[in-house]
């Protein structure tokens, strides 16, 4: 685990906001990304948008097409993480998908993350099966390739955690990421299995939007993630959206340290 993810979780839950880089453009995503880590934030999953985001909804799908429309690219990501490392230390990590970085080439891609700062890499559309197309490079640069498990994966838990590296993402529900009014999974089995499995913390994410649910959330695991409820504040406010999203991340916060 890198120094970074393990202290961001050393002193207490976790909050972590997702945002898609480029939406609407590359300086409110680094003025979001800083009035979030000002409100508490203590990791921060930064998204490089691709044409065809299977585990999006439709709010991070959208948020996806307007920062392709808006002219974002790989390499303006990987510029966005040099200005942001000026002064942002909480860890980094990107979230894309294979073919993102097959098309830069991941003997390319993954160093550059390592020489920037990114401090893990989220596939969501590689399995655990498949992980080994970028495992080897990601350990070589140390680069942690965070695993991905969801209710669904109980009879794999014990070998994807036992092999995890950063931290582990659980997955809250099945589908695709969005607000869900309720998580009604029964996520207890997940965790302990991963517990028993490895001492990697673990935080939830996928379709958690209020205060109560990552109460409930972080009561299980070492931290929340929040994506959608973000992503909207950033469609529905614009350059203006970074100081809803400080709000936002000050009530966050105190939800899951409560």
């Amino acid at each position: 685990m890198s120094d970074r993810i393990a202290k961001a979780f050393a002193s207490g839950k976790a909050f972590i906001p997702f945002i898609t880089c480029g939406d609407p453009d590359l300086e409110t995503t680094a003025a979001a990304v800083r009035a979030a880590v000002k409100s508490g934030a203590d990791l921060v999953e930064l998204g490089i948008p691709f044409s065809d985001p299977t585990a999006e909804g439709p709010v991070i799908q959208s948020a996806n097409v307007r920062a392709l429309k808006g002219g974002m690219t790989t390499d303006r990501a990987f510029e966005l993480v040099r200005e942001l490392r000026r002064d942002v230390t909480v860890p980094l990590v990107f979230m894309t998908y294979a073919n993102v970085v097959f098309s830069y080439g991941a003997r390319r891609f993954i160093p550059k993350c390592a020489e920037l700062g990114i401090d893990g890499l989220i596939l969501p559309d590689v399995p655990f099966e498949e992980k080994d197309e970028f495992a080897p490079v990601c350990r070589e640069y140390g680069v942690p390739q965070i695993s991905m498990i969801a209710p669904t994966s109980l009879g794999r838990t014990a070998r994807i955690a036992s092999e995890a590296e950063g931290f582990i993402y659980v997955v809250s529900s099945l589908g695709v990421t969005g607000m869900r009014s309720s998580i009604n999974t029964d996520l207890a089995p997940v965790i302990a299995a991963i517990r028993e499995n490895t001492d990697l913390p673990c935080a939830i994410g996928f379709g958690i939007s209020t205060p109560e649910q990552a109460h409930a959330m972080s009561a299980l695991a070492d931290g929340v993630i929040v994506g959608s409820a973000i992503v909207r504040l950033l469609e529905k406010y614009g350059k203006a959206a970074p100081e809803h999203i400080a709000a936002y991340v000050r009530e966050m916060k105190a939800a899951v340290r409560s």
